[in-house]
């Protein structure tokens, strides 16, 4: 089990693996998601089931930004996650993206460390749900 490069992928196996994973589904991502991203990479197991994920988004220029890697829990523990990691990691500097930021659950912070990322300041923004009314003149 290797990850593969812009692999092949079903429009439901991503939403498929983001649930195995406790994410939410997303379904109305994909096929967009694919159709956006530089690029992405996916692991699948002797049984061709999508067990991996990853994937770099951006202008294509300097920076990059890696986001929703994921492995199956069932195969959490074999290195996977960092051969995804590596190889999304090399693919940017095939394409001569040359920083590459990602967010991640503090849990995992060791991991990102490990697969040569530094911890920085930054910050997130999320669109808020605003009603709006508006009066008749």
């Amino acid at each position: 089990m290797t990850p593969e490069v812009n692999l092949p992928v079903r429009v439901t196996e991503v939403p498929d693996l983001r649930e195995a994973v406790g994410w939410g589904r997303r379904d109305q991502d994909y096929p967009l998601l694919l159709e956006r991203c530089n690029f992405w990479a996916g692991i699948r197991n002797e049984k061709g089931l999508l067990i991996g994920f990853g994937y770099v988004a951006g202008t294509g220029l300097e920076h990059g930004y890696m986001e929703d890697v994921m492995i199956h829990p069932h195969y959490h523990k074999r290195g996977l996650g960092g051969m995804l990691v590596s190889m999304l990691l090399n693919e940017t500097a095939v394409h001569g993206i040359e920083i590459v930021t990602v967010t991640f659950a503090s849990k995992h912070t060791s991991f990102y460390e490990h697969n040569g990322f530094v911890l920085c300041d930054g910050g997130i923004w999320r669109k808020k749900c605003v009603v709006l009314s508006y009066a008749r003149i």
